[in-house]
């Protein structure tokens, strides 16, 4: 028995080429989209140089951290948060720079303020010492520096009461008094005298030589 022979059977035509797979195009990276907290970060590094860049600018411009000025807002006193003291007469009294162990007060118009740095002026021998541990406001516009060492404004011009109030805006505002609270006067009798002008007069308390 024999084997039967298998033919190889050709096309009439030859083989069409297979076709390559075309490469695979590269894609771009997409950046990933800006979040919430990158903007805060941005905003913050940008509030933080700008802020470097104003200090540095006022010293070298003005040889001070804060364009010259120096008031108020300069006062670290100012932003301590403390609890606002309430003094009668008696009690400011005591505070008059005579105990060195004691801060200096002064009041103008029932406002107490801390003016321990300016002690030259306000201790015992200094020039303003008649205002330490007392309110008087009448004082620092008649120059009455004996007979006028009270609060009682009666009787005082309309320019006198604007001095009183330059000199309480001169408080509120300095780079280093600042204030801690206020005495109680007892009220003025109707039948009280208005204090009379004085001889002795020295002007008014030069205004900011203090400062």
């Amino acid at each position: 028995m024999t084997t039967p022979v298998q033919r190889k059977t050709t096309l009439p035509f030859p083989p069409l080429p297979q076709k390559a797979d075309a490469p695979l195009k590269p894609t771009k990276s997409r950046k990933p989209a800006m979040t919430t907290g990158d903007l805060a970060r941005m905003v913050l590094t940008g509030l933080g140089w700008a802020i470097v860049l104003f200090f540095v600018g006022s010293y070298l411009i003005t040889e001070s951290w804060t364009w010259g000025y120096r008031g108020k807002w300069t006062n670290i006193n100012n932003y301590l948060p403390r609890k606002e003291l309430v003094f009668s007469e008696e009690q400011l009294y005591r505070y008059d720079g005579s105990n060195p162990n004691l801060p200096i007060y002064v009041a103008i118009d029932g406002d107490v303020y801390d003016v321990t740095t300016g002690a030259g002026w306000y201790s015992v021998g200094g020039s303003y010492h008649h205002f330490a541990g007392k309110d008087a406001a009448r004082a620092y516009v008649t120059g009455c520096f004996k007979e006028h060492i009270t609060h009682d404004l009666r009787g005082l011009t309309t320019d006198q009461l604007k001095g009183v109030e330059h000199w309480k805006k001169f408080y509120q505002n300095h780079r280093s008094y600042f204030r801690v609270g206020r005495v109680l006067h007892p009220p003025i009798d109707d039948s009280t005298p208005i204090p009379e002008p004085c001889e002795s007069a020295v002007g008014q308390k030069p205004k900011g030589k203090d400062n």
